[in-house]
C-alpha cells in the first residue's frame, strides 16, 4: 500500500507542477501578443512569421532539455524546460496567429456557436445546467465548459471572451500532463520526443475542438498505462511459491486510468467511449493471455478484476457530470428526442489511411505502422497503441455498418486520435529504427547528429505548416463579430453588434435577470454572448435529448398560423414547456421570420433550413412590446 501511495502521489505531484508551469507560460504569452496591435492574420504575414520564430524557440528548447537528459546533467533543469518548451510550442502555435483577434479558431460559426453558448451558461454560474434549456440537466458533457467557467468568473471575463486563452491554456495543461504521464512509462528523453510529436499533430488536427484536444494528447500514454494495469505476465502468471516482482501490483495503474477515463467521460463523450472500448479490449485480451500461458482459467481473475476497478473509478467520476442527466431520463416522460449521431460526410463513409498519404505526417504514420507490426510481438508500447489502433478501425467498422440502422457512431470525429496514436508509434519506430540503421552500419561517426539533423528539419517542416493547415478556422476568427461587436480585420462588422442593444433593452423590458428570462430566436449566437436561456437550440444534433427538439419545432410552427394575439397568449399559457419571455426576429414587410433547421439524415448536408413567419398582427397586443434594433424586432412578453 505505501509503495501504491508512493507511485500516485509522486506522479500527482509532478503533475501538478507541471501543469503550473504549462499555465504560467500560456498566460504569459497569451499577455505578452495582446500588447501590440497585430495586423489580421489573413490580411498579413507578419503574425504567421511570428509563429514561426516562436515554435522555432520552442524546439530548441525541447532539443537542449533531451540534451540534458540523455547526458544526465540537471534533471530538473530539463524536466521544467521540457514542460516550458512543449507549452510554449501549443501557445505561439495557436495564440499568435490568433494574436489579432479575441476570438478562437472558427470564431462563434458553426458548432464553435454551442461551444462558446455552453462556456457563457457555465460562466454565468457553477450549476450544471443545459447550454440552451431552461430546467434541463445537461446533455453534453460539461467538464472541460465548467472549469473554463470557473476560471473567466475568476478573472471577470465573459464567457465567450474567455474561451480563446482557456481553450490554448487547456492544451497546453493536457500537453504537459501528457508528457509527465510518458516519463513515468519510459525514458525521459524519448518521453519529450514522442510528447513533441503527437503535440503537433494533435494541435494541427484536434485543436478546433479543445475540449476533445485536451482528451486526444492524453490518449496515447493512457493507452500505455492502461495496459501496464491489465496486462502484467510477471505477476499474474507466477507459479505458487515464487515471488513476483516488486510493485504496486499494477493497482496505481489501475487508478490513473480510471481516473483518465472518468475525466474523458466529463469532457467528451465519443472519445471517453472509444478509449473505453480499447481498454475493454485489453482487458478480455489480457485475460486470454493469462489463461493461454497458464492454462488455466483463474489466470484471467486478475486483469478482469482491474478492469471492474477501472470501470469503478471512472463510473463514479463520470456520474459528477452525467447523474444528473441519468436522473432526470429516468423521471421523465419527455420522449428522447436527440439525433446527435445523425451525422455521416464522405470522411465517415470511409476508413481512415493516413499511412497512405504522401505527406511529412503520412510517412511519420507509415514508420509507426510498420513498427507496431514489427514490435507487436516484443514491445509493451507497441502492444497498447496497437490495440488503440486496432479499437478505431473497429469503431470505424460498426458506424459503417450502423447506417444499415439508420444512425452512425460519428467515427469521423475519429481521424485526430487515430492520427496522434500513429505520430506517437512513428516517434518510437523512427528512434528504434535510426538506432538499428546506426548499429548495422557500424556505428559511423556524426551518424547520431545527422538522424538529429533529419528529425529537427522534419519537425520544424511540419509545425511552420501548422498555420497553413488550420487557415479556415483562424481566418473565420478575424471575419466573425465578436461579443464586442468587432470584427478583428477591421470591416463592417455583421448584424452581431446589434446585440449589445438588444440585450439592454430585454433587460429594461423584462426587468429580470438574463438567466430567467427565455427567448425564442433563430439568431441562438445572441445565447452565445449572453446567458439568456433559448426556447428552441440551433439544431437538433446538439439539443439536449430531454427537449423534444421535434415538439418544441412544431410548436412554434403552429403559433405562427393562429389568427389572434389572445389565441397565441393561451397557447403560450398551455405550452409543455416554459413558454417564451421575448422573441427575437428578423423582420419583413408584414411579417417577423425565424430561420429554423430540421434533421435530413441521411442526406449531406445533414440539416435543412426553413424559414417560419410569424404576421405581426399576432403581437398587436399591450401584452406584447415591440422595438425595432437594426435588422431585428424584439418583442418582449408581459407577465
Amino acid at each position: 500500500m505505501s509503495l501504491l501511495l508512493r507511485q500516485v502521489g509522486v506522479g500527482i505531484g509532478e503533475g501538478v507542477l507541471a501543469a503550473v508551469v504549462a499555465g504560467v507560460v500560456a498566460a504569459v504569452g497569451l499577455f505578452a501578443f495582446s500588447l501590440v496591435d497585430w495586423p489580421a492574420f489573413n490580411s498579413s504575414n507578419v503574425t504567421r512569421a511570428l509563429t514561426t520564430a516562436g515554435q522555432v524557440a520552442a524546439v530548441v528548447m525541447l532539443v537542449a532539455a533531451v540534451w540534458l537528459l540523455r547526458v544526465r546533467k540537471w534533471p530538473w533543469v530539463a524536466k521544467v524546460l521540457s514542460w516550458a518548451g512543449i507549452s510554449a510550442f501549443v501557445t505561439v502555435t495557436l495564440g499568435m496567429p490568433l494574436a489579432a483577434t479575441k476570438l478562437y479558431l472558427f470564431g462563434v460559426s458553426v458548432d464553435q456557436e454551442f461551444r462558446t453558448e455552453y462556456l457563457t451558461r457555465l460562466t454565468d454560474s457553477a450549476a450544471l445546467r443545459d447550454m440552451t434549456y431552461v430546467d434541463l440537466p445537461p446533455f453534453y458533457p460539461a467538464g472541460w465548459f465548467w472549469v473554463g467557467g470557473r476560471v473567466a468568473n475568476v478573472l471577470g471575463m465573459d464567457g465567450w471572451e474567455a474561451f480563446k486563452p482557456y481553450a490554448i491554456g487547456s492544451l497546453a495543461v493536457a500537453a504537459v500532463l501528457a508528457l509527465v504521464l510518458w516519463t513515468q512509462l519510459i525514458r525521459a528523453d524519448w518521453a519529450v520526443a514522442v510528447t513533441a510529436a503527437t503535440t503537433a499533430v494533435a494541435v494541427t488536427y484536434a485543436s478546433p475542438e479543445p475540449y476533445s484536444g485536451v482528451i486526444v494528447l492524453l490518449l496515447p500514454p493512457a493507452l500505455v498505462l492502461a495496459w501496464g494495469a491489465l496486462y502484467r505476465p510477471l505477476e499474474d502468471g507466477a507459479a505458487p511459491g515464487e515471488d513476483a516482482p516488486r510493485t504496486a501490483g499494477g493497482w496505481g495503474a489501475v487508478i490513473g486510468t480510471g481516473l483518465f477515463l472518468g475525466i474523458a467521460a466529463t469532457f467528451y463523450t465519443l472519445h471517453f467511449l472509444v478509449a473505453a472500448f480499447a481498454i475493454a479490449l485489453m482487458g478480455l485480451l489480457a485475460a486470454g493471455l493469462g489463461v493461454r500461458q497458464r492454462r488455466a482459467w483463474r489466470a484471467a481473475v486478475p486483469p478482469l478484476l482491474r478492469l471492474l476497478a477501472i470501470a469503478a473509478i471512472s463510473g463514479l467520476i463520470a456520474l459528477v457530470c452525467w447523474g444528473p442527466y441519468l436522473v432526470k431520463s429516468l423521471t421523465t416522460k419527455t420522449p428522447g428526442s436527440g439525433t446527435a449521431l445523425h451525422y455521416l460526410p464522405k470522411s465517415g463513409a470511409e476508413l481512415p489511411l493516413p499511412m497512405a498519404e504522401f505527406t511529412l505526417l503520412g510517412g511519420l504514420c507509415l514508420i509507426g505502422t510498420v513498427w507496431l507490426v514489427v514490435r507487436a510481438g516484443s514491445s509493451r508500447r507497441a502492444q497498447a497503441l496497437g490495440i488503440g489502433v486496432v479499437a478505431i478501425y473497429l469503431w470505424t467498422l460498426l458506424s459503417m455498418l450502423a447506417t444499415a440502422a439508420g444512425t452512425t457512431l460519428l467515427s469521423f470525429r475519429l481521424e485526430a486520435p487515430l492520427m496522434v496514436l500513429l505520430s506517437a508509434a512513428g516517434a518510437f519506430g523512427f528512434v528504434e529504427g535510426a538506432r538499428a540503421v546506426y548499429q548495422g552500419f557500424g556505428e559511423p561517426p556524426r551518424f547520431r547528429l545527422a538522424v538529429v539533423a533529419i528529425a529537427i528539419i522534419g519537425a520544424l517542416a511540419f509545425v511552420q505548416d501548422i498555420p497553413h493547415v488550420l487557415t479556415p478556422e483562424i481566418t473565420t476568427a478575424y471575419t466573425d463579430t465578436d461579443g464586442d461587436g468587432n470584427r478583428a480585420d477591421k470591416r463592417p462588422p455583421s448584424a452581431v453588434s446589434y446585440y449589445d442593444e438588444i440585450d439592454a433593452a430585454l433587460l429594461a423590458q423584462t426587468g429580470r435577470p438574463r438567466d430567467e428570462t427565455v427567448v425564442l430566436t433563430a439568431d441562438t449566437s445572441f445565447l452565445s454572448f449572453y446567458p439568456y436561456w433559448g426556447f428552441q437550440a440551433l439544431t437538433s444534433h446538439y439539443a439536449n435529448q430531454l427537449a423534444d427538439f421535434p415538439g418544441r419545432a412544431a410548436a412554434i410552427e403552429a403559433w405562427s398560423k393562429l389568427d389572434s394575439p389572445a389565441q397565441l397568449l393561451d397557447a403560450m399559457a398551455h405550452s409543455p414547456w416554459r413558454a417564451p419571455d421575448a422573441f427575437l426576429f428578423r423582420s419583413s414587410d408584414d411579417a417577423y421570420t425565424l430561420r429554423l433547421a430540421k434533421d435530413v439524415y441521411p442526406n449531406d448536408p445533414n440539416v435543412k433550413r426553413y424559414s417560419v413567419s410569424f404576421p405581426k398582427k399576432l403581437f398587436d397586443d399591450p401584452a406584447f412590446t415591440t422595438t425595432d434594433i437594426g435588422p431585428f424586432t424584439l418583442i418582449t412578453v408581459r407577465r
